[in-house]
């Protein structure tokens, strides 16, 4: 496949089995708890109905509550009836194949692995389908939303190389976000760490807590404009500098500069609530102002998994969010050298 060749497919549906199996650090915790801690979008009382009516163990195993306590190695299965996964876009773009490494351009609404929600909707399932004599494994993860480069392995080997690339800091990364306001400065640090946010009504949502795990993101401006409201609009390079859940996202709140279209950390945390229930108003999607959080993967540099020499990757600000940008008013548009000089 040449570089930017796309693929584009429907799946057939089948029946969801999420299948679980406990690892050693959850050993002792109540079944309802372990579940929590696993889909942490459900509350306890849909967990409880789910354990209820949804768990499936092995033949001859006794049935389990939500008070049963697991063990390291205990194996079941949530089953769905079948039914029709949320529409997402089925297709990506491939920026470099050579056999060991993968490097694709995901698009905004593609889950990369599969949920409760999404099975055949997702980038794992389209790859396996693409590349069905590989075993092209993801080395990192971007949220659904989020667009842009994605590096997989394309055998175990290659994966493996690629993700202690990634968790020993080998691997420079930049993003690309639209925000609402204006920072001070045109390049700042946030080093702040973050932690799950457990008073939140958002189960994933971070926050910057002195207990939480080390993060550093380095920001600079790309961009300022106004929307046609006057509301300040900054274009940024995000460069995160540590790999947590987020971390882009809960930095730019923590600066007191919401992502456009962000429904955890934008202006109300409560619309990603009614968001999972279908229940955005029309009040919610103007104070977004764009159907998805405005984040976009925009450059990888990694050590090539068989070579180990430097590969560099690049895509542009795709058309929804440039779009954006070009409607709203202010100085000049970034150009490319801007970004190859600030980045």
């Amino acid at each position: 496949m040449s570089p930017r060749e796309s693929f584009s497919g429907t799946l057939p549906l089948v029946q969801v089995r999420v299948r679980f199996t406990v690892e050693e650090n959850y050993r002792g915790w109540r079944l309802d708890h372990y579940l929590c801690e696993k889909i942490q979008r459900l509350s306890r009382e849909q967990v409880k109905k789910l354990i209820a009516e949804r768990l499936e163990v092995e033949p001859g195993r006794p049935r389990l509550k939500p008070s049963s306590r697991v063990v390291p190695g205990l194996a079941f299965a949530l089953v769905r009836e079948r039914e029709a996964e949320p529409d997402t876009p089925l297709e990506f773009s491939v920026i470099h194949d050579d056999g060991a490494l993968l490097v694709v351009d995901k698009p905004a609404g593609l889950p990369v692995h599969p949920t409760a929600r999404y099975l055949s909707h997702t980038f794992t399932a389209l790859a396996r389908a693409r590349f069905p004599e590989r075993k092209v494994d993801p080395a990192h993860r971007l949220d659904r939303e989020t667009s842009g480069l994605l590096a997989c392995g394309c055998a175990r080997e290659h994966t493996a190389a690629l993700k202690r690339a990634f968790a020993c800091g080998a691997v420079k990364k930049t993003y690309l976000a639209l925000a609402l306001g204006s920072p001070a400065s045109d390049a700042f640090v946030i080093d702040a760490p973050l932690a799950l946010a457990r008073t939140s009504l958002v189960r994933v949502r971070m926050h910057v807590d002195e207990g939480g795990l080390p993060s550093r993101t380095r920001f600079l401006v790309l961009g300022r404009r106004r929307a046609e409201d006057g509301t300040a609009v900054t274009l940024l390079a995000c460069s995160p500098e540590t790999g947590r859940q987020h971390q882009v996202r809960a930095h730019l709140c923590h600066a007191g500069l919401s992502m456009v279209g962000d429904k955890i950390y934008g202006p109300d945390e409560a619309i990603f609530d009614r968001f999972t229930r279908h229940e955005l108003s029309e009040k919610d999607l103007a104070r977004l102002r764009l159907p998805r959080h405005a984040l976009h993967a925009h450059r990888l540099e990694l050590p090539h998994p068989v070579t180990g020499a430097t590969v560099r990757f690049e895509s542009p600000l795709p058309e929804d969010l440039a779009e954006f940008w070009e409607a709203c008013r202010g100085r000049a548009d970034f150009s490319s050298r801007e970004l190859h000089s600030g980045t």
